[in-house]
């Protein structure tokens, strides 16, 4: 079958190859998938891992060959779901803990949006707690993650001031998502917040610090920024009892399928929107590799389509 491997020494990032049909585990549903999603985590392996390592974690597609333990979705059921690795292929062996079926209402493109995605917005929005009534700061608003943070945090009740640099070209869609306001920094933002969820690092993080109220949280899941945040004991004077949490999207333990389902839901109903920023067909990967590392994109999941 045809696959994408990683081509770290070669003119473009990434190569498409022959490679062997993936022999499902009796836990695995073998997939025929229709379209998958880059998350910018992927993009910084392809630059480690070795020649010829299959990338890929996000997919959607269909189920031509259900599990031999007799778990998840049967042969013909529409599904979305997670890899760890090898996903940008024609077909892949996928854990039925790691798949939801669709409804139909979902395209296989907003399909493939939701998995890594939407389940850190949805995880790293969880470690607040109840957010009803509560004001909550999110950085990095305008990408695939973000997004859907403000969406679910406005949808759970929170009053949300989103950040991106983008704000001024931006605000109207993000505004529409559920965001209260829309601004270019963290100091720009009306605080104070009971939640602040990091995304970008450096002055980011020590700003998203000094807006909370006493008590609040701050959880940081990336450094988009690429820069590193001096924090001390200092910081956190007229903020006493604020925490910081790290998110690891490998070391959550939230049952995948489950959650994922819940992001189906959401999205089937109209109430989440998972429309992708930018869809291609995936002969256009390698473009759109170099097109992400220089943000030429627009904000969003970046979603391709196997053709």
């Amino acid at each position: 079958m045809r696959a994408v491997i990683n081509n770290p020494s070669g003119d473009s990032p990434v190569c498409f190859g022959d490679v062997d049909e993936p022999v499902p585990a009796p836990h695995e549903a073998l997939v025929a998938i229709r379209a998958f999603s880059l998350n910018r985590g992927e993009l910084a392996l392809l630059g480690i891992r070795p020649e010829g390592w299959r990338p890929g974690q996000d997919i959607a597609g269909v189920v031509i060959e259900s599990a031999a333990d007799g778990s998840g979705p049967q042969p013909g059921a529409r599904v979305v779901g997670m890899v760890e690795q090898a996903g940008w292929s024609e077909r892949a062996a996928v854990s039925t803990s790691r798949l939801t079926v669709l409804s139909d209402e979902l395209t296989m493109e907003q399909a493939a949006a939701l998995p890594m995605a939407g389940l850190t917005a949805l995880r790293t929005l969880r470690i607040g707690g109840s957010v009803l009534g509560r004001k909550i700061l999110i950085t990095g608003a305008n990408g695939g993650v973000g997004r859907f943070q403000v969406q679910l945090a406005a949808l759970s009740g929170a009053v949300v001031s989103a950040v991106t640099t983008q704000a001024a070209q931006v605000a109207e869609e993000l505004t529409a998502l559920g965001a209260a306001e829309v601004v270019a920094d963290v100091e720009s933002a009306t605080g104070p917040f009971d939640l602040v969820l990091e995304s970008v690092g450096g002055a980011a993080l020590t700003g998203a610090l000094a807006t909370l109220v006493p008590g609040g949280t701050v959880v940081v899941l990336g450094s988009s920024s690429g820069e590193k945040a001096p924090l001390d004991v200092y910081n956190f004077i007229g903020h006493e009892g604020a925490r910081l949490q790290n998110y690891i999207s490998y070391a959550a333990t939230d049952p995948d399928d489950v959650d994922l389902a819940i992001l189906v839901s959401l999205a089937a109903s109209g109430r989440l929107v998972a429309t992708p920023g930018h869809v291609s067909g995936w002969g256009e990967l390698g473009k759109i590799v170099e097109r992400m590392r220089q943000r030429e994109l627009p904000g969003g999941k970046v979603v391709l389509v196997v053709d």
